[in-house]
Parts: structure tokens; C-alpha cells; sequence
């Protein structure tokens, strides 16, 4: 917690926005702090009122727009600014691209020391709304109460949303969400209303009871539709009559599935999953080439942009068909898949084993008989040995989690001297520091931001590099 700041320091006058933070805050300046400020644009002044203090920064809120930057547009969402989501609806599409692809730009010149004057111009989104193939949302008895709640029935305290920020215990009653193409919209609300009617409980977050805990939908560029419900401690006969009537009021389900997960949180990776109607996977589908995905798989949640970053991949790739190529953090062996037909032979390694037995399926429905998956931490299974049994990669492409890759990962990339190495990223500060460590041996000849989620401030880079 920073400092407690007295009451007549708290508000500042006419501060100019001259830049934008990696969490997507407007940065400012007054005397000699430094201010990160909630939803401020570049180009904006501000009035500000001062919530928290460190020795040389303070974070702030906006009381007044001053004077509005050119790159500000009204929010379209009625829940903008109160859900954690889209956290950059107010500033124009063109403004988003141009401050991620700067973003990138300055971690990867700062931190990792890269010449970035050959940067490709950021690729967009085709869909900025509407674009995501999965949503989780939560049941709570403790509504989060906006300014538009004027008149509250305590009785009617029900929420199924998102969590608001900073607060776990609070959830923030969705109406209709931009995110997810339908039936999500008309899929959450009715099944709430048909819950609060017929007396199902709401979960409540701090005492740890209640019958609905959690909603999950997932939808696909191929039409299908898997839905999860998560119950906590349901009555008796009350899985059956939530089930039964999404089973009815909604046909078209491909999945539709339930868990009842009495733990202290939310994560389904170590629970049963029961069928209630329908397979227990969904299709996805790639230039041809069909993906399982199961409620527990990971699949790039913008499935048309994740098609164009795999198409830069192999792009940058270069491959003529007679490489071997390793697929580090394989995940469900999208990517593996994806390039196996250009290649002699792709060896994927990847942490989650139902991740792995994914990526094996994926290769057999589509006939793929060139690649190789393991599961393991990659630090441990990418050894020498494994290298001398299965060869030196004339290819690496890696695309590690947020963190990006641990030391001895980058080190055995090091020894492996492959020809190239595409790295895919969705943090550039972490992809910057690999890259740093990776230059002496390798040098980057392209690179490319893509935006996978507009209305945020996150972006994904694609980097060659080749050997020197």
C-alpha cells in the first residue's frame, strides 16, 4: 500500500497526458511524480484526485476532463468503467493499435536492447467486438451496485457477471456483454432469471455456500457451442432442473456439461467433468485442419486473430519442408498442426499433460503423422539427451506464457544453434529479456505485433531471429 496522502494534496489541476502505462493507465506528470491515472488518454488534461502514493509516483482517478485528446471516442458498453473488462473502450481503435504497437517497440528497445527500426507495422483485428471464443462468468448473492441500481430490493442482491477489480467477494451483474458472439448474451441472462425464479441459489464468495458458482461458454468459427455449468452445494434435484431446462431452451448446445467443485476456488483443471447432453469437446477449425477443444483445453480465445498470428509464424518460419522443428509450450499442438505440413517433422513439448493428449488427437483427426508431443516443465524435459535422440532443431518456435522462458530454457536454445527462431509473445517485457540473453548468438530480422484483444491493452508480438 502506498502512502496515505493528506486531503489538500489530494487534487491536482490541468495535468497533461503525454503517454499511456503497460496496464493501460494514462501517464502524467506533477513536479517530480510521476502519475498513473485511470482511464486517461494520451492528449487528455485532467483534473485528478490522488489515491495512492510511493516515493516517486502516485496513482490517481480523473475528476474532470479538462480538455479531451483527439483519440477519445464514447465508451459503447453501458458497463464500461465499473467491469475489469475492455479497459480501453474510450480511446478510438486506430489510438489502441498505435499505443500497443508502441508499447512493444519501447520494451523491446529498453529492456532487451533490440534495434527496432525494421518493426512491422501492427496487424489489427479484423472483429473489435464480439470476438472472443470463451467467457467465465460468476454467480455471486452479493451484487455489485452501480449508480443505475437507484432502488435495490435486498432481496434481489443476485448477480451472474465479472468480478469487479479489487474486489473477490463483489460481482457485477452483466446485462449484455460486447465480448462473445450469441447465444452467450441470451444463454447467461436466461439462466439466471430462470434461477432466481425457481429459488436456485447464488454462490456467496465469502461463506463459501450456495448452489451456482460458475458459468463457462465457449463458442466457435465452426457454429458450435460448449456450455459448463459450475455448482458449489445444489439442493437436491436442482443439477437436474438447471440442465434439463438449458438442454430444452437451448437445442443447439454441442457440449453441454456440469461440475460440482466444492473448493476455495474456481479452477476446473482438477475437477470431474459430467456430460449431460452432447460430446464433451467442441471443433474448432484452421485452414482446413479440425482442433478438439474440451472444457479444459487452451485455445486462443480470438480465433480468426489467432489464425493470422500462426500465419505469420510459419511465415516467418520459412519453412521448405525438410526442417525439424520443435514447438516449445506446444499447448493442445495448435501451432505444431499448423506447420507440421511444411515441415519433416515437428517435436512439440509442453507443461499440462491433457494439454499434450490434445495435441495427439488434433494430429490424428487430421491425419498429421509428423509430429511428436511430451509433456513435461520444459526446463527439465528439454535436456541434451532429448536433443541427441530426437535431433538438433533446424527450427525453434516458442511461445511461453506471460513470464516468458526460465534461464536454462533460453541457455539450451543457446547450445541447440537452430537456424531460427520464430518467438510468439504476449508480454514483449519478458519477450525483451529473452531476447537480450538470446543475442549472443542470434539476430532479430522481423518483427511483428498483432493485436489479439482490442478494447485492452494487451498485445501479442511475433520475432525472427537467425543465427549469427
Amino acid at each position: 500500500m502506498g502512502r496515505r496522502i493528506p486531503q489538500e494534496k489530494r487534487q491536482l489541476e490541468n495535468i497533461e497526458i503525454f503517454d499511456i502505462a503497460e496496464e493501460g493507465k494514462g501517464v502524467g506528470r506533477y513536479e517530480d511524480l510521476v502519475l498513473f491515472i485511470e482511464k486517461a488518454i494520451p492528449g487528455d488534461v485532467v483534473n485528478v484526485e490522488l489515491q495512492r502514493k510511493k516515493k516517486n509516483f502516485a496513482e490517481g482517478r480523473v475528476t474532470q476532463i479538462v480538455k479531451s485528446s483527439p483519440f477519445r471516442i464514447e465508451p459503447f458498453c453501458p458497463h464500461f468503467g465499473v467491469c475489469g473488462g475492455c479497459k480501453w473502450q474510450h480511446m478510438s481503435y486506430q489510438a489502441q493499435l498505435k499505443f500497443k504497437h508502441q508499447y512493444v517497440d519501447n520494451a523491446l528497445s529498453r529492456i532487451g536492447k533490440v534495434e527496432t527500426s525494421s518493426m512491422e507495422e501492427i496487424l489489427g483485428s479484423q472483429n473489435t467486438t464480439y470476438y472472443r471464443n470463451k467467457l467465465e462468468y460468476t454467480f455471486s448473492n452479493k451484487r455489485w451496485l452501480t449508480d443505475r441500481d437507484a432502488v435495490v430490493d435486498p432481496q434481489d442482491m443476485n448477480a451472474l457477471g465479472f468480478h469487479v477489480p479489487g474486489r473477490f467477494d463483489k460481482i457485477l451483474d452483466i446485462e449484455h456483454c460486447f465480448l462473445q458472439q450469441d447465444p452467450s448474451n441470451k444463454l447467461r441472462n436466461s439462466l439466471r432469471d430462470f434461477a432466481i425464479q425457481h429459488g436456485v441459489t447464488f454462490y456467496d464468495l465469502r461463506a463459501h455456500e450456495g448452489a451456482l458458482r460458475n458459468l463457462i461458454i465457449r463458442t466457435s468459427s465452426t457454429g458450435e457451442t460448449m456450455v459448463v455449468v459450475v455448482f458449489a452445494y445444489p439442493e437436491e434435484g436442482q443439477v437436474e432442473l438447471v440442465m434439463n431446462y438449458l438442454a430444452s431452451e437451448f437445442p443447439d448446445i454441442t457440449s453441454l456439461l456440469y461440475i460440482i467443485n466444492q473448493k476455495r476456488n474456481d479452477t476446473i483443471f482438477d475437477q470431474e467433468i459430467e456430460v449431460y447432453k452432447g460430446r464433451d469437446f467442441i471443433y474448432e477449425e484452421m485452414e482446413g485442419l479440425k482442433f478438439k477443444v474440451g472444457p479444459k483445453s487452451f485455445y486462443q480465445t480470438n480465433s480468426h486473430q489467432a489464425y493470422e498470428l500462426y500465419k505469420i509464424t510459419r511465415e516467418f518460419a520459412e519453412l521448405k519442408g525438410d526442417e525439424l522443428v520443435y514447438d516449445l509450450y506446444t499447448g493442445a499442438g495448435t501451432i505444431a498442426n499448423f506447420v507440421a505440413r511444411s515441415a519433416r517433422e515437428v517435436v512439440g513439448v509442453e507443461y499440462v499433460p491433457s494439454a499434450i493428449e490434445d495435441a495427439k488427437y488434433n494430429s490424428q483427426i487430421n491425419g498429421v503423422n509428423n509430429t511428436k508431443f511430451y509433456a513435461g516443465d520444459m526446463k527439465d524435459v528439454l535436456t541434451a539427451e532429448f536433443v541427441a535422440e530426437h535431433g538438433k532443431p533446424d527450427v525453434i518456435i516458442t511461445d511461453p506464457p506471460r513470464a516468458g522462458m526460465h534461464a536454462d530454457v533460453v541457455n539450451r536454445i543457446l547450445e541447440m544453434e537452430a537456424a531460427k527462431v520464430v518467438y510468439v509473445s504476449c508480454n514483449a517485457a519478458t519477450q525483451a529479456r529473452d531476447l537480450e540473453m538470446l543475442s549472443t548468438k542470434y539476430e532479430i530480422v522481423r518483427i511483428k505485433p498483432v493485436d489479439m484483444f482490442p478494447q485492452t491493452q494487451h498485445v501479442e508480438n511475433v520475432v525472427l531471429l537467425k543465427l549469427k
